[in-house]
C-alpha cells in the first residue's frame, strides 16, 4: 500500500467548527466564489506559519468581513460601521504585544471608515489593515461604493458609476502611500493563481512588519463578488483581471521596511518632546510645597467626580480643564471630557472632570459628587444626577421657588455677583474653583496657584482670578462657620 501526505488541510488557527443555522451545517457564510474565502486561507495560513496564533487579535466592522469571528480561532472584536481601523488602534496601544489586524471591505472601509483609516496611517499606528476591495457593497444588496468603477451599474446607480454625478473610484493605495508615516501598502488581486501567490507573500509581509514593530502597513486585495455582481465564480474572476486591475492598478505603493528597521535599531536618544513638560507635573521640589496627592485618615485615596455646567461663554470649559490640571499636578489620575452644542456663545455647554487616585474607567460623570451649575437651566437639567450625600454649587444667592434638591446639599453662591464686585464678571468661574477648593480638600491652594500661573498668560486677569478664588474660597468658609453655629 502506498503512502500518502496530506499536502493541503484546514489551518489551525481556523475553529474546528463553524456556526451555523441548523439547516446550513455544511456551508460557509460567503457566497460560491467569494474572495473572502480565499483571503481568510491567505490570512490563517500566515499567522500559523510565523506562530502568531496566541498573539493575534482580529477586529471587523459591518459587511461581509464581520464573519470572520467565526472562523478564526484568535481574540475577535467587532467594531460599528467603519470604525475597525480606530479600534485596532485602541486594542494595540492597550496590549502592544499583540498582533492586531483590521479587516475591512471597501463600502467600510473607504465610505464610513475613511477618517479612520487615513487618520491611523498618517500616524503610523502599529497594526496591520486587510482591505477587500470588491468595488461594490456586498452584504446590503449592490449599493454604489466609493470603489465602484466608471460604468459600473448598482442598485443605487443602475445607469453606471458617472464621475460627474458619483465622482471617480477612490483609490485607497494611492492615497495612503502619499502618506508619510505608512511602512507598507501594497495592491494584490485574487484573479488567478500567479496573483493569489502574490497576495498571499504580501500578506505575510504585511503582517511581519507588525511583528517586528515597524508601523502602519496595508495590503488591498481586489476580490471577486460573484453574486452581486451577477457572474458566475470564473467569470468573477476573470471580471477582477479585465476591470478592476486596469482600474486598480496592482503593485508595491510603499516599502519602507528597510528604512523603519534602521530607525527602530537607533532610536533617539530622549523623547521629542518631554513627558514631564506635556503633563506639566511638578518638580521634586514643589512637592514640599504642598504638592502631594491628599489622603484620607489612614492613607485611603479619595476620588472626586465633577459636572460643571453653564452656558457658552461663562468659562465651563475652560474651569473643568483647570480643576483636572490641578488633579494631574498633584499626581492624581485625571480625565476631562467637554461637551456644548453648536453656538459658540450662550448655547448650552458642559464638561465630566474625574480625579483619582485609582485608574478612571469612564471619563463619564453619570453621577456627579459635585456639580457646578453656573445657570438656572444646569441646575434643574443635572441636579436629579449627583450622587446621594453629594454637593451642588449654584451660581445664585437662592433657589428657584418651586426647585429642591432631593439628595444633595446645595450651596447658593453668587459667584457672578463677586466677581463683578472685583471688576471682571468672567471670572465668576474662578470663584467656583475657590468654592471648590476649600469645599472638597482634594485641590491644595498652593497646586491650584501654580496650575492658574501656567494657564493663564495675562497678568491682570490673573491677579483677578486669584482674587476671584479667593472670595470662593472665603464664601465656603463663612458657610461652614454659620452651619457649625
Amino acid at each position: 500500500m502506498s503512502e500518502y501526505q496530506i499536502a493541503q488541510g484546514r489551518s489551525p488557527v481556523f475553529y474546528d467548527h463553524f456556526e451555523r443555522k441548523s439547516e446550513l451545517q455544511n456551508q460557509t457564510h460567503y457566497c460560491p466564489g467569494c474572495g473572502h474565502g480565499i483571503a481568510h486561507k491567505l490570512v490563517a495560513e500566515a499567522i500559523a506559519d510565523m506562530g502568531l496564533q496566541d498573539r493575534t487579535v482580529f477586529t471587523s466592522p459591518v459587511g461581509c468581513s464581520v464573519f470572520a469571528y467565526y472562523y478564526f480561532d484568535v481574540g475577535n472584536v467587532q467594531a460599528a460601521h467603519g470604525r475597525a481601523a480606530a479600534v485596532a488602534v485602541a486594542l494595540k496601544r492597550a496590549h502592544p504585544q499583540s498582533i492586531v489586524i483590521s479587516y475591512q471591505g471597501d463600502g467600510d472601509l473607504a465610505a464610513i471608515g475613511t477618517a479612520e483609516i487615513v487618520h491611523a496611517a498618517n500616524r503610523g499606528e502599529k497594526i496591520t489593515v486587510f482591505f477587500i476591495n470588491n468595488a461594490i457593497y456586498g452584504m446590503t444588496g449592490g449599493q454604489l461604493a466609493p470603489t465602484t468603477l466608471v460604468g459600473q451599474t448598482s442598485t443605487t446607480s443602475p445607469w453606471g458609476r458617472r464621475p460627474s454625478n458619483e465622482g471617480f473610484p477612490l483609490r485607497v493605495a494611492e492615497l495612503l502611500s502619499s502618506l508619510q508615516a505608512p511602512v507598507y501598502i501594497e495592491r494584490v488581486a485574487l484573479s488567478d493563481n500567479k496573483n493569489i501567490m502574490k497576495a498571499r507573500k504580501a500578506i505575510r509581509k504585511a503582517l511581519e512588519v507588525q511583528r517586528d514593530g515597524l508601523g502602519f502597513a496595508l495590503v488591498e486585495i481586489l476580490s471577486p463578488c460573484p453574486t452581486i455582481w451577477k457572474l458566475d465564480p470564473v467569470d468573477a474572476q476573470k471580471w477582477v483581471a479585465e476591470k478592476m486591475i486596469p482600474s486598480f492598478p496592482l503593485g508595491v505603493y510603499r516599502d519602507r521596511i528597510a528604512e523603519a528597521k534602521a530607525a527602530l535599531a537607533h532610536p533617539p536618544a530622549e523623547p521629542l518632546v518631554p513627558q514631564r513638560s506635556v503633563l506639566e507635573v511638578v518638580s521634586e521640589g514643589e512637592e514640599e510645597a504642598g504638592h502631594t496627592a491628599p489622603q484620607r485618615a489612614g492613607g485611603e485615596r479619595r476620588r472626586l467626580r465633577v459636572k460643571v455646567a453653564g452656558f457658552g461663554g461663562q468659562g465651563v470649559l475652560l474651569l473643568g480643564e483647570i480643576i483636572a490640571k490641578i488633579g494631574m499636578r498633584v499626581g492624581l489620575n485625571v480625565s476631562w471630557l467637554p461637551s456644548y452644542g453648536p453656538e459658540m456663545r450662550s448655547g448650552s455647554a458642559h464638561c465630566h472632570v474625574c480625579l483619582s487616585d485609582e485608574r478612571i474607567g469612564s471619563p463619564m460623570v453619570d453621577h456627579p459628587d459635585v456639580l457646578i451649575a453656573m445657570n438656572e437651566l444646569s441646575l434643574r437639567k443635572f441636579a436629579p444626577q449627583v450622587a446621594e450625600g453629594g454637593t451642588i454649587l449654584y451660581n445664585r444667592d437662592a433657589l428657584p421657588a418651586d426647585f429642591s434638591a432631593p439628595q444633595a446639599h446645595v450651596v447658593c453662591l453668587p459667584a457672578s455677583d463677586l466677581a463683578d464686585k472685583l471688576g471682571a464678571a468672567k471670572a465668576a468661574n474662578m470663584v467656583m474653583l475657590g468654592a471648590l477648593v476649600e469645599l472638597t480638600g482634594m485641590l491644595p491652594p498652593a497646586a491650584t496657584a501654580a496650575t492658574l500661573e501656567k494657564t493663564i498668560r495675562n497678568k491682570a486677569l490673573l491677579d483677578v482670578d486669584k482674587k476671584a478664588i479667593e472670595s470662593g474660597r472665603e464664601f465656603i468658609g463663612r458657610e461652614v462657620l454659620v452651619a457649625g453655629r
